[in-house]
């Protein structure tokens, strides 16, 4: 196999091809192919971007069409034929059944942009500068992103630039599963000598990705937006990951029956891989002037057709996200398992997630390590996450088969039963 141009050439910065060292040519749904021919199941799906699998043929056929007739490819914010269409889909499909009202903002074309857009946003809209924020939150790497960025990985890659504007306040779960941490966040907001500053938003994920798959309760998410409509702070939910049907539903939050004030979407919003950001803000909040905050690629017309595509093949009703809950039950049981396993070998573990976002925590980001390891050389592709990388990740598409969903299962369980018995 052929790395040796690439080992050499491409920046120390990479990562996922020290993880997983082969050349891939090809892809289709949950399954990539090497230079070689061997197959693998994946697990990874883009970290999170290919929900719909790799090279989807109703987004592919799609965008196929749209070129096959010269339509626009890149457009600026200029009005195409490809972005009203994908409005009015997003409308229709979306917004009406769920009852939401917002305005769309596209900035550049990836999650740290739509971010960037939002936290600016907020400020705007309340003349504050303070954004709250959460212990192992991830919302990108560029500057303004990363100041809400708890990972001291990230955060230590500046370059001795500090980061600001943000405030730190423990997630759910942070403090034992007894402690409310909103009770910490409200005592603040009546203290005016606890030291924070009255934000102009909060921002935060439904379920920590980066973070580990730390889920935060629904009636917790709820107290939360209670809290934040009493003092006149925004409520950005960052959906980027967690969106797009990852938990089960098109919207994370949904699972809560909250209503953000904003939302954040990239990831899997184009469908296929493309790059596609927005932001979705409530009407009145739109106080953006004009040109005050763009992006030469917010006008990606491919990235809108295959949207429009994936929005209309699997949200037109409920059957897709239920098969998204009923995979995910499949996926929890058998993770419930391993975990039990190996604890009962002598290495703490516990499984967590909802939907079709699930991870193991094996405590240690070795034994982690050891395990997704031993599963790419059976086959397999899973990543870890967590502060430590001590999770065992699955960001499986959503659209896989049962046949490789259940095989990629057997093989992470035999590499799983490895680890314990060493």
């Amino acid at each position: 196999m052929q790395t040796q141009t690439l080992e050499r050439m491409e920046s120390n910065v990479r990562t996922y091809s020290r993880s997983f060292p082969v050349v891939f040519t090809k892809a289709q749904n949950a399954r990539l192919t090497d230079e070689n021919g061997r197959e693998y199941i994946d697990f990874l799906a883009g970290a999170g971007t290919l929900n719909y699998g790799h090279n989807n043929p109703h987004m592919k056929q799609a965008m196929i069409d749209y070129l096959s007739t010269d339509g626009v490819v890149h457009g600026l914010d200029m009005w195409t034929n490809a972005k009203r269409d994908y409005l009015e889909t997003l409308e229709e499909v979306i917004f009406k059944p769920r009852g939401l009202d917002y305005k769309v903002h596209l900035p550049g074309p990836t999650g740290t942009n739509a971010v960037e857009a939002a936290i600016r946003l907020a400020r705007v809209a309340k003349g504050r500068h303070n954004i709250v924020t959460f212990t192992n939150g991830f919302h990108g790497v560029t500057m303004g992103a990363l100041a809400t960025t708890g990972n001291r990985k990230f955060r230590e890659a500046t370059g001795g630039i500090p980061t600001q504007g943000a405030s730190f306040l423990p997630y759910d779960g942070y403090m034992g599963e007894h402690t409310d941490t909103l009770d910490y966040f409200e005592k603040l907001l009546g203290d005016k000598s606890g030291g924070l500053d009255v934000p102009a938003g909060v921002i935060i994920e439904t379920v920590q990705g980066e973070g580990g798959i730390n889920v935060a309760g629904l009636e917790w998410l709820k107290r939360l937006e209670s809290i934040c409509r009493a003092h006149d702070i925004l409520l950005i939910i960052d959906d980027i990951q967690a969106g797009c049907g990852r938990t089960g539903k098109f919207f994370s939050f949904e699972h809560a029956g909250i209503t953000p004030d904003i939302i954040t979407n990239s990831k899997s919003l184009s469908g296929f891989g493309l790059p596609f950001a927005h932001v979705l803000m409530r009407p009145e909040l739109d106080k953006w002037k004009p040109g005050q905050y763009n992006g030469t690629f917010r006008g990606f017309s491919l990235a809108m057709v295959t949207a429009t595509a994936a929005l209309k093949k699997y949200w037109t009703n409920d059957t897709f996200e239920r098969d998204v809950q009923r995979k995910g039950r499949i996926v929890e049981e058998r993770f419930q398992k391993l975990a039990a396993l190996l604890t009962e070998s002598g290495i703490p573990a516990t499984e967590r997630g909802r939907g079709l976002m699930r991870g193991i925590d094996v405590v240690s980001g070795d034994i982690a390590d050891k395990i997704t390891s031993k599963a790419f050389e059976h086959g397999l592709i899973i990543e870890t996450s967590g502060q430590d990388g001590e999770v065992v990740k699955c960001l499986c598409p959503l659209t896989i088969s049962d046949e490789d969903l259940l095989k990629g299962l057997d093989i992470l369980e035999m590499c799983v039963k490895a680890v314990a018995s060493e």
